[in-house]
């Protein structure tokens, strides 16, 4: 393991360590005020944050395999490891979702309102404490995300803010149902479905897309080619592809440049197209560089 993919890991470990300790508590904190202040939606709520503490722990895996040399029978390395993690995890996530959902709709349907017990201000305080929570992990999650270039983490974050978005629809539902309505609270648990089997989707979608070689966003191609075309010996570009591999991207170029170059300065060219993509875009792992002759016209 190179010594920035080191660094990578300790990072991602001690964010992902913080979120598993926060949302146990959350989880915590917001079944125990959902049993005791009778909140189906606070309940609901907090086995949203407890799948989260998986989430995060699929996270940590995911990195840990990604991260791990190249070997014989894995060649181009272990970076699909994280996608497949991340699909089992936007099942167990979807399946979670449901039966909240399933739960919600049947006290919706059955109607029996006058059946259910209010709120009590306790799922209030929690709510309140959970959305302001959740926000705060964003952002924290978010910043070493960025500061890392961590899709993984990128997708945490981004859990957070689902999460801080389904406590606001806990709170809503808690308020209408203390104001005299109390169906709302089972609403609410609807709402926080929407937003599991949404975030399920998202994470299967995305690394889906990571697992069938989609090729970089038309910006990236269009910066490499850019950087590859600084090089004066560089006359031109035959061919460009790209292929995100996990986290990773590889490239592979045809260049054009003068036929009277000797094989070893053709070479030489191709070494330093090879090392500018690589300095200039540190998501890419590997590069093949073909040099194409151009006669003079």
């Amino acid at each position: 393991m190179t010594k920035k993919e080191n660094e990578f890991q300790k990072v991602a470990n001690r964010v992902s360590m913080v979120s598993i300790i926060g949302n146990l508590i959350l989880s915590l904190l917001k079944l125990f005020a959902g049993i005791f202040a009778h909140s189906a939606a606070m309940i609901s709520d907090a086995i949203h944050s407890a799948s989260d503490v998986f989430s995060t722990i699929v996270v940590i895996i995911g990195v840990h395999l990604s991260s791990k040399e190249s070997d014989k029978e894995h060649p181009y390395g272990h970076e699909r490891l994280e996608c497949e993690a991340a699909i089992i995890l936007a099942m167990v996530l979807f399946i979670t979702g449901l039966g909240i959902g399933i739960d919600a709709a049947k006290n919706i349907l059955q109607g029996n309102y006058a059946g259910l017990q209010v709120p009590g201000i306790a799922a209030l305080i929690a709510a309140i404490v959970s959305i302001v929570s959740k926000e705060a992990m964003y952002w924290y999650t978010r910043f070493y995300a960025k500061k890392i270039d961590s899709s993984a983490l990128m997708a945490d974050a981004w859990h957070h803010r689902s999460d801080a978005f389904s406590s606001v629809g806990a709170l809503i539902g808690i308020a209408a149902s203390r104001m005299g309505y109390p169906i709302m609270d089972s609403v609410a648990s609807l709402v926080i479905f929407v937003f599991i089997t949404k975030a399920a989707f998202d994470i299967f979608q995305d690394s889906m897309d990571k697992l069938v070689d989609h090729s970089c966003d038309e910006e990236t191609e269009r910066a490499m080619k850019e950087c590859v075309l600084r090089h004066e010996a560089v006359l031109g570009i035959d061919l460009l592809h790209t292929r995100i591999f996990g986290n990773k991207i590889y490239v592979d170029i045809e260049i054009e440049a003068d036929a009277s170059y000797t094989l070893r300065e053709a070479h030489e060219i191709a070494e330093a197209v090879h090392d500018s993509i690589e300095k200039e875009f540190p998501k890419v792992k590997h590069i093949m560089v073909h040099v194409n002759p151009k006669e003079n016209e």
